[in-house]
């Protein structure tokens, strides 16, 4: 009888627990990422009354007498199955598609959870909001610059930091450049000082005008000052100009010009003045090599501003294609550089020119703003590369006067050399285009997202987007293992493993959805049938109690 009566006691007990497990998987149906549980019984030890015998040769075996004294709980198990996820529109709202778990630090530990609801704190951190421990990064990402620290380990979102200004450094030129398009009439090559020369009363100069009454013009004239030419003409050949032009106080542009016009004779070149500016026409029509620089030079504290370079206004040729491409200084300061593409006098040969450059530019040299023997294959079009024989390399330099100590390097990025990848030449339309550039302008962090490989992307004002950190991602051999400690939170276990610290779609880590949340994995249908279940287990065993206390009543009523 005191076998029923325990065993009774033992089964209330034991499904009073599997309620409560029903009950606690039924309360954490809305908890982000629970993992509902499931609860196991086995039976507790048996009494043996009689023990079984083996067979002999007169009669068969006997199988063992035993009674068993109840059930225990032999253990609960964890529901590891990923949980349904659910968009949540917060960019921050993290999920995990697969194995893993993400990594905090309350400071003294790493806790694991797969609840992903994250902000970032006053400090710039990223954090889980309702405890404030610290999200954990993996590798390098966002050390460069300067969004995290090479060996803190927590993630910082840096919308407190600017990430300065890069200079362009190349520009990638694609399209077509036509093998049959040609002008109806050959354009003629004209330069034009980038300088417009305006006088002290503010009204554009004339030719009359006087150096010294230009608004360009500072200083008192010493005993020896001259403006000198250089360049090219219009077949390459260098302008001599030894002596120069020498300036007084009554010195006219006018006189500048019949100056030039002597170097320019033989040349077949023509300069005048127009709207202020110093022009350079070439006689003929067709492909030009002419440029030109003006030097100031004097021994007092005169000084006149000379064109820092002189912008070919038409590109000379019989066919040109225009392009233009937006760059960017050392701080961040936007320019439009223009260039054309000119067609050489060789078969499948073209030039590239730097024309012009808005802003302050201090400086563009003859050597740098042209990327001569521009080749392309006979055979079909391709790009062959620049003609070394020429000796010119694809780039131009351009100096800009808030960094004047730096030339600016510009590199042009046509292709790859026998591919059809960059620019080509082909019958039909010139298409050549600037497709791209490296640089951009200063810039704050406007926003953040997570790639599915858990790297925190910055979007920032400038329109560039920069890796900020890598979240970092632990994997555990036996997950069912870690023990919950509330808050969302485990605790790595003795059989557990120890945490392998990796990336999403790493190793076997699933992927992270942005923008999301993983919803519990308990089912309420589930759970109201384990209820039922643990009612009826419960009631039995109440049963058999009360059955065996009614016979033990029994028994004391013979015993009267």
């Amino acid at each position: 009888m005191s076998f029923a009566l325990s065993a009774g006691i033992s089964g209330l007990q034991a499904h009073q627990k599997m309620l409560d497990l029903a009950g606690n998987n039924l309360a954490n149906v809305n908890t982000t990422a629970f993992k509902a549980k499931t609860i196991n019984f086995s039976e507790l030890l048996n009494q043996t009354i009689k023990k079984g015998s083996q067979p002999t040769a007169t009669v068969g075996g006997t199988n063992p007498q035993q009674i068993g004294s109840g059930v225990e709980v032999a253990g609960t198990a964890p529901n590891m199955s990923q949980g349904n996820i659910v968009n949540t529109g917060n960019p921050l709202d993290l999920a995990i598609e697969g194995q893993g778990y993400f990594v905090v630090s309350d400071g003294s530990q790493d806790l694991y959870t797969r609840d992903g609801s994250l902000s970032v704190d006053a400090n710039g951190y990223l954090v889980d909001p309702k405890t404030g421990y610290l999200v954990q990064r993996i590798g390098s990402i966002g050390e460069s610059d300067g969004f995290q620290t090479a060996g803190d380990t927590n993630i910082k979102v840096p919308y407190d930091v600017a990430i300065a200004a890069k200079a362009t450094s190349e520009i990638t030129a694609a399209g077509n450049l036509s093998a049959d398009e040609v002008l109806a009439t050959p354009a003629t090559n004209i330069l034009s000082s980038s300088v417009v020369y305006t006088t002290n009363s503010g009204t554009t100069a004339v030719p009359t005008t006087e150096l010294d009454q230009l608004d360009q013009f500072s200083g008192t004239f010493g005993a020896a000052t001259t403006i000198t030419a250089s360049g090219f003409d219009p077949s390459g050949n260098a302008l001599v100009d030894a002596a120069g032009l020498t300036v007084t106080g009554t010195t006219t542009l006018q006189d500048v010009l019949d100056h030039l016009n002597n170097v320019l004779t033989s040349t077949e070149q023509v300069a005048s003045l127009v709207g202020g500016r110093i022009r350079i026409t070439d006689v003929s029509s067709g492909y030009s090599l002419s440029d030109l620089a003006l030097t100031w030079a004097d021994n007092g504290s005169a000084t006149l501003t000379m064109p820092p370079y002189f912008e070919v206004s038409t590109v000379g040729g019989d066919a040109v294609k225009h392009i233009n491409s937006t760059i960017y200084d050392s701080q961040g300061g936007k320019h439009v550089l223009s260039a054309a593409f000119t067609k050489t006098n060789t078969a499948n040969q073209w030039d590239m020119v730097l024309t012009s450059v808005t802003g302050d530019v201090s400086n563009v040299t003859f050597d740098n703003r042209r990327i001569r023997g521009i080749e392309f294959a006979a055979s079909d079009g391709s790009y062959s590369g620049v003609n070394a024989t020429i000796g010119d390399t694809a780039q131009f330099v351009v100096t800009f006067a808030r960094d004047a100590s730096n030339p600016q390097t510009v590199a042009v990025n046509m292709g790859t050399v026998s591919q059809l990848d960059g620019l080509t030449q082909f019958a039909g339309n010139s298409t050549a285009v600037a497709r791209g550039q490296d640089g951009y302008e200063t810039g704050r962090l406007a926003t953040v997202s997570v790639d599915k490989e858990g790297t925190l992307i910055g979007s920032f004002s400038n329109g560039i987007n920069k890796g900020i950190a890598t979240i970092q991602i632990a994997l555990f051999q036996n997950p069912a293992a870690l023990e919950s400690i509330g808050g969302n939170y485990y605790s790595s276990s003795a059989n557990s493993g120890e945490p392998i610290a990796t990336q999403a779609l790493t190793g076997g880590v699933g992927s992270i959805h942005g923008g999301a949340l993983e919803k519990s994995n308990a089912e309420v249908a589930t759970e109201f049938v384990n209820m039922i279940q643990a009612q009826n287990g419960f009631q039995a065993s109440a049963r058999t109690i009360r059955v065996a206390n009614d016979l033990l009543q029994e028994l004391n009523n013979i015993i009267r």
